[in-house]
């Protein structure tokens, strides 16, 4: 993720990096450095109320008590989940901060049996570098019919949907029809 910010590079000691999820106390540096994208354009804002709702949904990152890294898995469905509010404080990037915190948070998806994970990002090679896919953004109509209603780009959407497939559904051995009560998974764009 990249910023308007002039800051220089930050050399942290991957001694000092703790990842971890979020508490309470986190929530003044994530509001910093969440909407300090926001105010860039690059990500939705964040209040103290709706960070105190999802909490539970954050990992952070913490190079010894300094925030530098920041990220979401929400579940949507009981086989997906969306990678957002990932956030890398300006200065630290290419360091391999986001990589830790989506890694960290993948981690959680398979402990909690989802089949895969999906976000809406602007650096798409990032993701694809993680093994990630692009995908048609209708594909995933609950993201954009809950939180996208609220978005100011709205209309004029320029996110790339991703998503990461962690493991294929329980195959069926009775019957060839698949169950009306499993959740289907977007298709991959395939590339021809």
């Amino acid at each position: 993720m990249s910023s308007s910010l002039s800051a220089s590079p930050l050399s942290l000691n991957a001694t000092e990096l703790t990842v971890r999820k979020a508490s309470m106390l986190d929530i003044p540096a994530l509001l910093q450095l969440i909407n300090n994208y926001a105010a860039q354009g690059i990500m939705l804002p964040r209040t103290e109320f709706e960070l105190s709702e999802n909490i539970r949904d954050f990992t952070v990152l913490y190079s010894g008590f300094r925030l530098v890294a920041c990220g979401a898995l929400h579940f949507y469905t009981p086989t997906s989940g969306e990678v957002r509010s990932l956030a890398v404080t300006p200065g630290t990037q290419q360091q391999g901060l986001g990589r830790r915190i989506v890694e960290a948070l993948e981690a959680e998806a398979i402990e909690n049996g989802l089949h895969a994970i999906f976000a809406f990002t602007y650096v798409t090679q990032f993701f694809i570098r993680l093994g990630f896919h692009e995908v048609e953004r209708g594909e995933l109509p609950l993201k954009v019919w809950k939180d996208c209603l609220r978005c100011p780009k709205f209309q004029c959407c320029d996110e790339v949907a991703v998503m990461k497939v962690l493991r294929t559904p329980a195959v069926l051995q009775d019957s060839t029809e698949p169950s009306a009560d499993l959740v289907q998974l977007p298709r991959l764009k395939t590339q021809l």
